[in-house]
């Protein structure tokens, strides 16, 4: 987003407009501006401005950040609305949506009065997965009239009965062909196939009892969720026309990755460096576990080998909507030191001697001679 555009000026309203004037003198921008309506060359791309301007005017803390350096530039708290629909989602696409449903009209087609699932994707780190956490979701919907709470309708207003197709939503014309006369059934072109009309429409939402809006969800994600699964916010996708059914909001879970643990079903794996005598004697180690302030204690067994596994039982990710764990996988790093002092070369080419082992040793020049004479 360009820093240098006065966002409340593109809005026409100050800056100490509430978010119910905001939203409104959107929505009529938004309208007076939309290229399936306005003809003007920069009509296209002053409809983006508006749509700009409106993201971040109607988000709290990125209107704060706004208004305290004039610019959006930098501004990295939340999800942002590519994260979110991963680049698909576009205003255009909703206004599209909103126009092409309208109350009446000539459209060919009837109009669709459920609202249609959306979706949605957030990212999680994998301790949040393990734990349990609540996200918020900011994102751009068909939602409810505020005007008219849905109804479509404007004070006084009420739905009717369609006279034209007298609430079929069809209507039969008789044509003439070679074959004769034929009847034709088509949608209705005053009611758009609902079979009804409203006498007073709502001049917010022009009858559909929804408009454009920016709407927060908080999605509750349970412990032991996996990458890629989905959860499903009922009522918070696309609502209906005049309070039809709303479709529902599908929200994708994704879990970033982690430095130390890699995750195989509910199985983790993590690396723990050993030096070559705890390797060799065996040891018992502290390593921290997935869960907040988690301590695992670890027995590595005498002899271990590089790359060996311990298996710790019940350490692992919680199971999703069930008790219990899955398993903490511990690959054994033998980690051999790259600098000794005297003392500790001097214990390390004893015990190579008292294995027969061949090393580099260091010797002083008496002992190289008393091997020699020997």
């Amino acid at each position: 987003m360009a820093s240098s555009k006065d966002y409340y000026e593109i809005l026409g309203v100050d800056k100490q407009a509430d978010d119910a004037t905001i939203r409104k003198a959107f929505h009529k921008k938004a309208r007076d501006l939309h290229p399936d309506i306005n003809k003007e060359p920069d009509a296209e791309e002053r409809f983006k401005e508006v749509n700009e301007a409106y993201e971040v005017l109607s988000d709290p803390k990125k209107r704060e950040f706004y208004d305290r350096y004039g610019s959006v530039d930098g501004y990295g708290q939340g999800p942002s609305i590519d994260d979110i629909f991963g680049g698909g989602f576009d205003m255009g696409d909703l206004f599209s949506s909103f126009f092409g449903g309208a109350a009446s009209g000539g459209g060919s087609r009837a109009v669709r009065l459920d609202g249609r699932d959306m979706g949605a994707s957030i990212k999680i780190t994998l301790q949040q997965a393990a734990t349990g956490c609540s996200k918020e979701i900011a994102y751009n919907r068909l939602a409810p009239c505020h005007s008219c709470n849905g109804s479509g309708c404007a004070e006084g207003g009420s739905q009717v009965s369609c006279s034209t197709c007298h609430g079929t939503g069809q209507v039969v014309t008789t044509q003439r062909s070679f074959l004769g006369q034929m009847q034709v059934r088509s949608v209705c072109p005053d009611c758009n196939g609902t079979g009804v009309t409203i006498d007073n429409p709502c001049t917010e939402c022009q009858g559909q009892g929804r408009t454009p809006d920016r709407e927060r969800v908080s999605v509750k994600i349970p412990a032991g969720f996996r990458d890629g699964q989905q959860l499903r916010v009922e009522g918070y996708g696309e609502a209906g026309v005049r309070g039809a059914r709303s479709g529902d909001l599908i929200v994708t879970v994704i879990i970033e990755e982690d430095e130390r643990f890699q995750r195989s079903g509910d199985d983790l794996h993590v690396r723990a460096e050993v030096s070559i005598a705890q390797a060799a004697l065996g040891a018992t180690l502290e390593i921290e576990g997935i869960m907040p302030d988690e301590v695992v204690e670890v027995t590595i067994p005498a002899g271990s080998q590089f790359d060996d596994e311990v298996r710790v039982q019940n350490m692992g990710m919680p199971h999703l909507r069930r008790d219990g764990r899955g398993d903490l996988i511990v690959h054994i790093d033998v980690v051999v030191p790259q600098k000794l002092n005297e003392h500790q070369r001097k214990l390390l080419e004893e015990l190579a001697e008292s294995m027969n082992e061949q090393v580099n040793a260091r010797r002083t020049p008496w002992q190289r001679l008393r091997e020699r004479l020997s």
